[in-house]
């Protein structure tokens, strides 16, 4: 091998000669360049020294990584879930469980098809009314389509049985639902439940506004500077999902008299 390429450098070989080597100085870059960037130093000393490594290193770890496939490690946007609907399709028709169907329209309530979402939570309720899962996230598909009367009773029960359930979610759209039925005491005593398990800006910011509402100001603008002070300290990921409620919360905090 050293010896053909002496020849290359002696112009022995011709213009077919540099093709070739330049060809093979590519290949063994690329190899050389994959194995730093994967943290393949092993591989990347041996392929320096020993350009058959570069060959070895291509069918070896290279291919069976997924590089020799131009696709590999692309897929389009909702693939994995259309593939996931189709399998839960499948295991619906043969199985027909409670839990398959709540799969199901979780995927759906994702996706924003809520009508698809409900009638799925449906037929996972009608299987298994007891499952707090279940009721759950059918009260919160009825809540987000609507329908805050028939989501309350689930929400409820939910809410009673387990305060904690999906990390406190369940009991802000319990809160929520409350709120829009026009029981705002029962709703303030359900966020006051909230943030004493937790201190969601969303919590806070919508305690806040029924506060407003009954013209307790002391309070909600408390309520308020807790979101505002906590803004410049939670994480960047954090702070742009809650960008929302700390925006209300300033404007909320401005609105309220004698704040200035």
């Amino acid at each position: 091998m050293l010896r053909y390429f002496f020849e290359i450098l002696n112009g022995g070989m011709g213009i077919e000669g540099w093709i070739v080597a330049l060809l093979i100085f590519g290949f063994t870059a690329w190899m050389f360049v994959h194995a730093i960037r994967n943290g393949e130093y092993i591989w990347a000393a041996f392929i320096i020294f020993f350009f058959f490594s570069a060959i070895l290193y291509f069918f070896m770890v290279y291919r069976a990584s997924g590089g020799g496939n131009p696709m590999a490690g692309f897929e389009l946007p909702g693939a994995a879930d259309r593939r996931q609907i189709k399998r839960l399709q499948a295991d619906i028709h043969h199985l027909d469980k409670p839990h398959l169907h709540l799969q199901l329209a979780d995927i759906y309530f994702s996706q924003g098809k809520l009508d698809q979402a409900e009638e799925s939570y449906r037929a996972a309720y009608a299987r298994d009314p007891n499952d707090e899962d279940i009721r759950a996230h059918l009260g919160n598909c009825l809540a987000r389509r609507g329908k805050p009367q028939e989501a309350l009773p689930l929400l409820q029960s939910v809410g009673a049985q387990n305060p904690k359930h999906d990390y406190g979610y369940t009991l802000m759209t319990l809160a929520e639902t409350q709120a829009a039925t026009g029981q705002i005491d029962a709703a303030l005593a359900t966020w006051r439940q909230v943030l004493s398990l937790y201190g969601y800006p969303r919590a806070r910011v919508q305690y806040a506004e029924l506060l407003i509402q009954k013209k307790e100001y002391a309070e909600a603008r408390k309520s308020l500077e807790e979101v505002i002070n906590d803004a410049p300290y939670v994480t960047k990921f954090q702070r742009k999902r809650e960008a929302v409620w700390f925006n209300r919360a300033k404007a909320w905090q401005r609105s309220i008299p004698g704040s200035g």
